[in-house]
């Protein structure tokens, strides 16, 4: 079955999810139309939450990040993404890579900006993750450490504190 099928097949089960909810809510059954109106909810009691939304969204499309080999414009090695930064209102800012070493011992962590990352090919979890880096420029980064200030290495291979208000 071909992916354009597939989407259209989930895009009509949802629309009948959705226009059964709606009458569900619209008219009661047959069997209570005669019985007398609930009393109207007290003051102060909840409405009852909407029905959430729904997204569908083609596996070739997205793909999770976190693990994913991370790689240098002339295809070196660069670490692998172990974390993503997001600020206060939630838009993501950053990712952390594990950078360096050899399984797992001298490695170290080093945060770049998120726009110095390219997503080109990620539909397998074999592929990579370009960062638009040198291997010099991380290696200047400072670490990354926890409950730390953030120092995220800029697309420009510019060095900027991250600051939240506190």
């Amino acid at each position: 079955m071909g992916a354009a099928r597939k989407l259209v097949l989930v895009m009509l089960g949802a629309m009948a999810l959705a226009g059964a909810a709606r009458a569900e809510n619209e008219a009661p059954p047959a069997d209570q139309a005669s019985q007398p109106a609930a009393p109207p909810a007290a003051p102060g009691a909840k409405e009852p939450a909407p029905p959430p939304s729904v997204t569908v969204i083609e596996a070739r499309e997205a793909h999770g990040v976190l693990g994913r080999d991370v790689r240098g414009p002339n295809d070196e090695n660069m670490g692998r993404i172990v974390d993503v930064i997001v600020d206060r209102a939630g838009v993501v800012r950053a990712a952390v890579i594990d950078f360096g070493g050899f399984l797992g011992v001298g490695s170290r962590k080093i945060v770049v900006d998120w726009n110095a990352l390219h997503f080109g090919r990620v539909a397998n979890k074999g592929d990579s993750i370009t960062l638009e880096l040198t291997k010099e420029q991380v290696n200047a980064a400072p670490e990354y450490k926890e409950d730390a200030p953030i120092v995220v290495l800029g697309a420009a291979g510019s060095l900027k504190p991250l600051l939240f208000d506190h």
